[in-house]
């Protein structure tokens, strides 16, 4: 060789940038196994796959995001919802559109951007439906339509206007699957009328199989392993006649009152008339002795919302409302 001494150079070096890459490597790679690590450790595992469920089963009151405008049904939408602060959104069908192109769009967006936050794998949306739960005829006449919400995977159904206890039965019918047992011969309640079809659609919303699906799509807390929740919006003077028949059904998990139908329904002047307080007190107190869980976590402020929390009220509506309830009832993050 005729330069010893520079091939020794050489070696050495290559040596030493051998070394040097190796070591970066196994630090960079151990640096990202620990993040992903700690990512994980910090995303809690959650008890339901319905988050507002998981919270009301911790004595704490949920809030919601949403409006009677109608909710924009698209992918992208769901995507950018994916990260909302509520613990459930209100997608609203009652007075816009009935689009089920677009709520199946809008899952799939929220299922897309998961997990969320709490570890859920979408939050928690629940459809407001077109149907009047005007009476029995009306509400089995219409059920299609909650068949075909429930297939895109949502976790709960709010029907409006439910003016009588047959109206409420056949809902929560038509949301089960006839294979259910809890509740089945109470006050009327028969079998369940769901098909299985749309199964399969819904559970990929979730992230889990068709079978989990099947059993775990079923109304909570009367079936304690549900994922389902079922509301029922009492407002106007026909619900209210027949409201201590209606919240006995068995299946119904929360509702309200609808104060601006029933004011209207009663001819009130206006909401603030002390007789629609009265009739709303009224319906509140006839949900809270089935232990339904009502909306009027109030507005005013703090001592508001920490009244109506203490008088029983478990929902409330608005990020300022949810903010401080939370402060108040010391729910611990992430929210």
């Amino acid at each position: 060789m005729k330069n010893p001494v520079k091939f020794a150079y050489c070696l050495a070096a290559s040596a030493c940038l051998f070394f040097w890459v190796a070591t970066t490597t196994a630090q960079t790679t151990t640096a990202q196994t620990t993040t992903a690590q700690t990512t994980t450790a910090q995303i809690p595992k959650p008890k339901h796959i319905n988050r507002a469920i998981e919270l009301l089963e911790q004595g704490q009151p949920i809030y919601y995001t949403g409006s009677h405008s109608g909710t924009n049904g698209t992918f992208e939408q769901g995507k950018e919802d994916a990260a909302t602060w509520a613990d459930y959104i209100s997608y609203d069908m009652e007075a816009a559109p009935y689009d089920i192109a677009g709520l199946t769009a809008y899952m799939k967006g929220l299922a897309a951007a998961g997990p969320t936050r709490t570890g859920h794998h979408t939050p928690a949306v629940i459809v407001n439906v077109p149907v009047r739960g005007a009476d029995e005829a009306t509400v089995r006449a219409n059920s299609w339509m909650f068949e075909q919400v429930l297939a895109t995977g949502v976790h709960g159904i709010l029907l409006c206007h439910a003016t009588t206890a047959g109206a409420v039965r056949a809902f929560v019918e038509a949301v089960r699957y006839p294979n259910r047992e809890q509740g089945v011969g109470q006050n009327g309640l028969q079998d369940g009328v769901r098909g299985a079809h749309g199964a399969d659609t819904a559970a990929k919303i979730w992230g889990i199989s068709t079978a989990e699906y099947m059993k775990k799509a079923d109304v909570w807390p009367l079936n304690p392993n549900g994922e389902l929740m079922l509301g029922v919006k009492i407002e106007d003077k026909y619900g209210y006649a027949h409201m201590e028949e209606i919240v006995r059904v068995p299946g119904v998990a929360f509702g309200e009152g609808g104060p601006g139908d029933m004011a209207l329904s009663f001819g009130f002047a206006s909401q603030s008339d002390g007789r629609a307080k009265e009739v709303q007190d009224n319906i509140f107190h006839a949900a809270k002795s089935q232990h339904l869980y009502w909306l009027g976590v109030g507005t005013g402020g703090a001592a508001a919302i920490e009244s109506t929390i203490k008088e029983g009220h478990m929902i409330g509506s608005g990020e300022e409302i949810a903010a401080a309830g939370r402060k108040f009832t010391k729910r611990p993050p992430p929210y």
